[in-house]
C-alpha cells in the first residue's frame, strides 16, 4: 500500500469532481483526480451537444425551489456559489456567456469542449494531476482506497477524499452507480430515472407517421401543475423539456398507481371559450383532419393525437380534447436513457461541509447525493456548487489537521 498523506484525492472527473479539485488546489493542497474512463467529463461533454445549458438566470429563491425537498440542504452551497458566480467562473476561462429568451444561460460557443479544455489547462497549472482509467473499488480492510488500474489494483491513503462518481443515468458515459455498495454504514437511496421520457402505447399508424416529430408551443398538466414548452413523439412514447419538468411526480404516480394520465394542451394560446366557438361550427362535409387544421390551426401531429384519443374511445367534445388531451403514461424510460437520476447518498448522511458523518475525511458531491432537479441549468449548477462546497470542506479538514 502506498501511504501518501500529503495529497487529497478526488474520485470522478465530472463537473463536481473537477470543481472540488480546483477548490482544494486553490487552498494550496496537492490534488489527484482519479476517473474510471479514459478521458474526463464525458457526460459534461454530452451535455454540450445540446448547447451546454450551464445555469439559469431566474431569481435565486425561485431557482432554489427547483430542488424541491432537497432545497434546504443544497441552498447554502448554491447561495455560496450562485449562478452569477458560475457565469463569472466560465468567463474567467475565456468562455463568453449569454442568456437565452427562456432565461437559460449558455456559453457563446454552445458546446462544452472549449470550456473543458481551458479548465483542464488551468487545473494543470494548479498542480492537479488527472489519472484516467482508475476505478474505485471500495476500501481495503484498513480503510485505504482500492483503485483498479490497467496495471493492477493499487491502494492509497490520501489525507482526504472527495467522492464525485455521479449518479446512475447514461451509464455508458461512466457513472453507473456501482459505488453504492462500497459505503458501509451510509444510507443510499435507490436510483431512479429523472428527466426522462415516458412510454405510451401508440397505434402503429400514429407511431410510423409521427415518430421523431416535435410538439411545439404546447402545455402539459399533471397534479395541478402546468408547464409550457416543447416535447417530441418517440417510437415508445414522449420526451422533451416540458415532459422532464413533470417527470418526478409522474414517475412517482406510475410507481404508486401503475399508470398516470398527462393532459396535453395543443393550443395553450387560445382560451377554452374561443376554441369551443371555433370548433362548434359545422364541419360542412370536411374531414376531421381538414376541419381541425382550418378551424383550430392544428399541425398534422396534433391532429394525429386527437384522432388517437378518439380511436381509443374518448367522448369529450373536440374543443376539450384539444385543450386537455389525455395521454396515458405506462412507464418511465430507464436509467440508460434518462438525463439524470434521483437517489444516491441520503443528504442526512453528510454534514454541512458535505463530509460523510460515518467516514471522517470522506466527502461527497454532485449527483452521488440524493437530489434531483429539472433541466434548465439546475443540474449543472448544483454539481458545481456542491463540488466547490466539498472542496472547501476538504480544505478546512486539512487545515484542522
Amino acid at each position: 500500500m502506498q501511504t501518501e498523506p500529503s495529497f487529497a484525492a478526488v474520485l470522478g472527473a465530472g463537473p463536481a469532481g473537477l470543481m472540488a479539485a480546483e477548490t482544494i488546489a486553490a487552498a494550496g493542497h496537492p490534488v489527484r483526480v482519479f476517473d474510471r474512463m479514459p478521458s474526463p467529463a464525458r457526460k459534461f461533454l454530452m451535455a454540450g451537444r445540446g448547447g451546454l445549458n450551464l445555469t439559469h438566470s431566474e431569481p435565486l429563491d425561485a431557482f432554489l425551489a427547483r430542488y424541491a425537498e432537497a432545497a434546504p440542504r443544497l441552498a447554502p452551497a448554491i447561495r455560496a456559489f450562485p449562478p452569477e458566480a458560475l457565469i463569472a467562473w466560465a468567463e474567467e476561462l475565456g468562455q463568453e456567456m449569454f442568456t437565452g429568451s427562456s432565461g437559460r444561460v449558455f456559453p457563446r460557443a454552445l458546446k462544452a469542449s472549449p470550456l473543458l479544455r481551458a479548465w483542464l489547462a488551468r487545473l494543470a497549472t494548479q498542480g492537479v494531476t488527472l489519472l484516467p482509467q482508475h476505478e474505485w473499488r471500495g476500501f481495503t480492510p484498513d480503510g485505504a482506497l482500492r483503485l483498479g488500474t490497467p496495471g493492477g489494483e493499487v491502494a492509497l491513503r490520501p489525507a482526504a477524499t472527495v467522492l464525485a462518481l455521479g449518479g446512475a443515468s447514461w451509464p455508458r458515459l461512466g457513472a453507473d452507480g456501482s459505488w453504492a455498495g462500497f459505503l458501509p454504514g451510509v444510507a443510499v437511496a435507490p436510483f431512479r430515472p429523472s428527466n426522462m421520457g415516458f412510454r405510451i402505447h401508440w397505434s402503429a399508424v400514429f407511431r410510423e407517421k409521427f415518430e421523431g416529430t416535435p410538439l411545439k408551443r404546447i402545455a402539459l398538466s399533471f397534479a395541478g401543475r402546468t408547464v409550457r414548452g416543447e416535447a417530441v413523439v418517440t417510437a415508445r412514447g414522449i420526451e422533451g423539456g416540458a415532459v422532464y419538468a413533470l417527470s418526478a411526480p409522474l414517475r412517482e404516480a406510475i410507481a404508486r398507481d401503475g399508470a398516470a394520465t398527462l393532459l396535453l394542451d395543443l393550443r395553450p394560446d387560445l382560451d377554452a371559450t374561443t376554441l369551443a366557438r371555433k370548433l362548434d361550427e359545422p364541419r360542412r362535409g370536411q374531414s376531421l383532419s381538414t376541419f381541425l387544421r382550418k378551424a383550430a390551426a392544428l399541425p398534422p401531429v396534433a391532429i394525429g393525437l386527437v384522432q388517437e384519443a378518439l380511436h381509443a374511445g374518448a367522448t369529450a367534445p373536440l374543443s376539450e380534447l384539444v385543450k386537455a388531451l389525455p395521454l396515458r403514461l405506462e412507464a418511465p424510460e430507464g436509467l440508460e436513457r434518462a438525463i439524470s437520476s434521483a437517489g444516491g447518498i441520503r443528504l442526512e448522511e453528510v454534514d454541512e461541509q458535505f463530509m460523510l458523518r460515518a467516514h471522517p475525511g470522506l466527502f461527497a458531491a454532485g449527483e452521488m447525493l440524493d437530489w434531483e432537479a429539472p433541466t434548465g441549468g439546475y443540474l449543472l449548477q448544483a454539481c458545481f456548487a456542491t463540488g466547490r462546497a466539498a472542496g472547501l470542506g476538504v480544505a478546512r479538514w486539512l487545515a484542522g489537521r
